[in-house]
């Protein structure tokens, strides 16, 4: 009797988070249907309202958005709206940083976030799996040298929070899985091992007395 509820709950855990998760993602963007008249809106129109209507007008924008600043006329307003953005001291500061670490994570020729690493943290001896997001740079790489590495250390089951660290490159392992494959082994606290590449060789890890912690 155990076995078989448990067998069931493996079923349907896994379908039933991935519907509630595509179901908020959908209501979040279902909200910008609100920018549409409202006689212009399914429940005017029809009677009722119609899910998916306003993800696909989010879609749509961000599609067009693509599209037009992508030509010199789309770059030169795009410009415009940024310098104007840039003279609203609090807007000035908020905007600038997260368009920072948009284009350095969403960027196609960006490095951050595309390579998985072993690094010992929180102690000696307790491996843990890493993401390279860069090298220190500015004032920092002047106290810390030029051979350091900048990593984010998520947490466990929740990758969206977790440790900002610089340790020496010679601390960290490279590993040959892909981002996406370390994600599933973090979130999934272990459980789900990545497969192991066709042609392995022998990974040095470094010595017992390097260590990334207090």
């Amino acid at each position: 009797m155990k076995r078989y509820f448990i067998t069931g709950l493996l079923i349907w855990a896994p379908l039933g988070i991935t519907l509630w998760v595509l179901s908020f993602i959908l209501g979040m963007m279902d909200q910008s249907i609100m920018l549409l008249p409202v006689a212009w809106q399914p429940r005017a129109l029809v009677g009722f309202n119609i899910p998916g209507v306003g993800a696909l007008i989010t879609l749509l924008i961000v599609f067009i958005t693509g599209l037009l600043t992508a030509n010199f006329i789309g770059q030169r307003l795009v410009r415009w709206w940024e310098a104007l953005l840039h003279r609203i001291p609090v807007v000035r500061s908020i905007y600038q940083s997260v368009k920072q670490i948009s284009d350095t994570v969403f960027s196609p020729s960006g490095q951050a976030f595309r390579q998985a690493v072993l690094v010992q943290y929180p102690r000696q001896g307790s491996w843990t799996i890493g993401f390279l997001t860069g090298t220190p740079g500015g004032e920092i790489a002047k106290h810390l040298g030029n051979d350091m590495v900048s990593l984010y250390v998520p947490t466990t089951p929740n990758p969206t929070s977790g440790f900002f660290l610089m340790v020496p490159k010679a601390d960290v392992v490279e590993l040959e899985m892909s981002v996406e494959d370390a994600l599933k082994y973090l979130i999934s606290m272990g459980v789900v091992t990545p497969t192991a590449p066709k042609a392995t060789t022998a990974i040095e890890l470094p010595d017992a007395d390097t260590y990334v912690g207090d």
